[in-house]
């Protein structure tokens, strides 16, 4: 009878790992989401965690596409390199990551921070194209939450060309870049753009980096030469980029 009872003990502290569908109900609206938990989830106390946000193509309510596109391959290529849980939330069609959507990535976020054991210091936010533009609208609304923040190919202020497209920093457009640097000064960026990135505009990344760098906020910029907009694939494969993310630490 003992033996038993510790054979059920085990099997119901047995946690499902790889990448494991989830969903959340944000004002009303119910959305499906994929949390990734790495193989080895139950060999540590607690794990670093990152939040993803795809760019325009990915979207949809099928909660998977969104593992197809930048940090979801680079796992599945060799996981060993993401050591993290690593949330997906998707944007439904014709959205992006402002107002609702992006408050449901970050309640995604804090729905897998109670689900899994996670270091409340170590949480990172990234994202690309559409993503790395949400990316600096929730790191300006949520700065207390990461310890790191990359935005990959985005873009800060209203973009025309962007259906639906609104500043991700409120107020005079004068103000825009000042703000965003005073909300960041506390939070490590790292900043990839591809230098002939001809979807979105490569100033959509030069521009907030000097306006940190000038703030004498921590921040690195890596314009990728040669890259079109594709700069995600280089920016997740680099070793580099990868040592200094898990390093960072939220101060």
């Amino acid at each position: 009878m003992l033996l038993l009872l510790l054979g059920i003990g085990a099997a119901m502290q047995q946690v499902q790992t790889g990448f494991l569908d989830r969903n959340i109900t944000v004002a009303g609206r119910a959305y499906h989401y994929q949390v990734y938990v790495p193989a080895d989830y139950q060999t540590k106390p607690t794990w670093p965690a990152i939040l993803f946000l795809h760019g325009a193509g990915e979207r949809g309510n099928d909660g998977l596409l969104q593992t197809n596109v930048g940090l979801g391959p680079a796992i599945r290529q060799n996981p060993s390199r993401y050591p993290a849980i690593v949330v997906f939330p998707q944007v439904p069609p014709d959205s992006q990551w402002v107002g609702a959507p992006g408050e449901m990535a970050v309640a995604a976020l804090q729905q897998t921070m109670r689900e899994f054991h996670v270091d409340p210091n170590r949480i990172y936010l990234t994202g690309l194209s559409m993503g790395g533009h949400g990316t600096w609208y929730i790191a300006y609304r949520h700065p207390e939450l990461f310890a790191a923040v990359v935005p990959i190919c985005g873009w800060v202020r209203e973009w025309p060309q962007f259906k639906g497209s609104v500043p991700a920093v409120p107020g005079d457009s004068a103000a825009v870049m000042p703000a965003l640097a005073q909300r960041l000064a506390k939070v490590s960026v790292w900043i990839f753009h591809g230098e002939m990135d001809q979807v979105v505009p490569v100033n959509g990344s030069r521009e907030p980096a000097a306006a940190l760098k000038a703030a004498g906020a921590e921040v690195h910029y890596a314009e990728l030469l040669g890259l079109n907009h594709n700069s995600w694939d280089a920016a997740y494969a680099s070793e580099e980029f990868r040592n200094w993310l898990f390093a960072q630490q939220r101060r």
